[in-house]
């Protein structure tokens, strides 16, 4: 503490008084501490049910520096490995999908025959699958097939490597679900751009569009639409001898079709279902 007392002209006193303050800041700043690690006298089982207990109570923002300490203090154990897989799963509950998939690339990195290689790969799938339809895909109803698309395509690789290294997975029954899911949001990506095009008046990019998807993709709901829109554009193009062919072909592989007695579906009632 300072006792001297420093004699100014009034004229200085504002510019002293700037001074004054920074020095007190400096100084407050130089005698502060930092503060105790409260860890530092835990056990690594203490610090793991420390951090699940954050995670169960959803503080994943205080439960992954905890899960971060745990890979030091159990670097090379089991728990080391554990505290990895839960501290991904925790960022990606928190919304670090970016952090979570580079926690995951380096677990795969470091533990390539990790009995829970499964799951890692699950994980991997599952926030790369989220991330496609955004927190906010309900509020807007948009879906996954008008997003960017490389999401869904890592996404479904990291499935599609988990169900054929992992067949009996406890996870690969939920996996195939989920690639089934993807490979339609992917055909309904190009039907998607095909009925953009067909509403803008522009029939023979709407076909070659229809047509990448029927070419593409097999057995997936969207290539109804994808032949519709094929029916259509021909129409409107006044291609008489394809559009009976292409109706004929409707009529044959989807018999009851709304498409034909009601049009395109209205964005109120979208194709896609949420997990």
């Amino acid at each position: 503490m300072f006792s001297t007392k420093l004699s100014v002209s009034p004229k200085a006193s504002p510019l002293i008084a700037v001074v004054c303050t920074l020095a007190a800041l400096v100084i407050s700043g130089c005698s502060t501490t930092p503060a105790a690690d409260k860890t530092a006298t835990w056990s690594p089982n203490k610090i793991y049910a420390e951090a699940k207990d954050e995670a169960s109570s959803g503080a994943y923002d205080k439960a992954i520096p905890l899960y971060e300490k745990l890979e030091g203090r159990a670097a090379g154990t089991p728990l080391a490995q554990q505290a990895q897989l839960d501290k991904a799963y925790a960022q990606y509950k928190g919304g670090e999908q970016a952090q979570a998939l580079a926690t995951l690339n380096r677990f795969m990195k470091l533990h390539p025959a990790s009995p829970a290689m499964d799951y890692a790969l699950y994980l991997k799938g599952l926030v790369n699958f989220n991330d496609n339809l955004g927190i906010f895909g309900f509020i807007s109803r948009q879906d996954l097939s008008e997003r960017d698309q490389n999401a869904a395509k890592e996404s479904f690789e990291a499935f599609k490597e988990l169900v054929s290294r992992f067949p009996e997975s406890r996870y690969a029954p939920d996996s195939r679900l989920r690639m089934n899911y993807i490979v339609n949001s992917l055909a309904q990506s190009e039907v998607h751009v095909a009925r953009y095009y067909y509403s803008r008046g522009a029939y023979v990019a709407a076909i070659n569009r229809a047509q990448v998807a029927i070419a593409d993709y097999r057995d997936v709901p969207a290539l109804e639409e994808a032949t519709y829109i094929l029916y259509k554009s021909y129409d409107a193009l006044g291609m008489n001898e394809l559009r009976d062919d292409t109706r004929r072909i409707m009529e044959k592989s989807y018999p009851q079709s709304q498409y034909m007695s009601k049009g395109f579906k209205s964005a109120e009632n979208p194709w896609y279902k949420f997990w």
